[in-house]
């Protein structure tokens, strides 16, 4: 599978929630760090979603956005996910962040240099990625 997604991530899925509408997936990454996506239930369907099936998760660099000192904050993306950052690309505009989860997976996120530097980001730091169950794109092998 080929994707301009810059964050492909291996899973299996461990629940779904169904609903009329839309389902709620819940996906165990391949260190063990979790994952929650929400899709409709049509592409449940299709995709022949069951739990213990792999998926991949498709989620765009700049949708994943970054904290620091995250621990108290509540907010309303499902997905938090811990971990140290691993590299930096700075660009004209943009900073590519590079962030490996507890569990080795690593997520990537394009922030805005201005956030950047707003955040005083640098390698080694503890951060959170924060992504939307609906930012979540789910993939299967044919």
């Amino acid at each position: 599978m080929q994707s301009s997604a810059r964050n492909q991530l291996k899973g299996k899925v461990t629940k779904i929630n169904h609903g009329s509408v839309n389902d709620t997936i819940k996906i165990e990454l391949a260190g063990g760090d979790r994952l929650v996506a929400t899709i409709t239930s049509e592409s449940t369907q299709t995709l022949g979603l069951s739990t213990g099936t792999s998926v991949i998760a498709l989620i765009k660099a700049p949708w994943v956005m970054v904290a620091t000192h995250a621990e108290n904050v509540k907010v309303s993306a499902r997905n938090q996910l811990n971990g140290v950052i691993e590299h930096l690309k700075t660009g004209a505009v943009n900073t590519e962040v590079g962030i490996r989860l507890k569990g080795g997976t690593v997520i990537t996120a394009m922030i805005t240099n201005d956030s950047a530097e707003a955040l005083q980001l640098h390698q080694g730091q503890s951060t959170t990625a924060i992504v939307k169950a609906s930012h979540v794109i789910l993939a299967v092998a044919n």
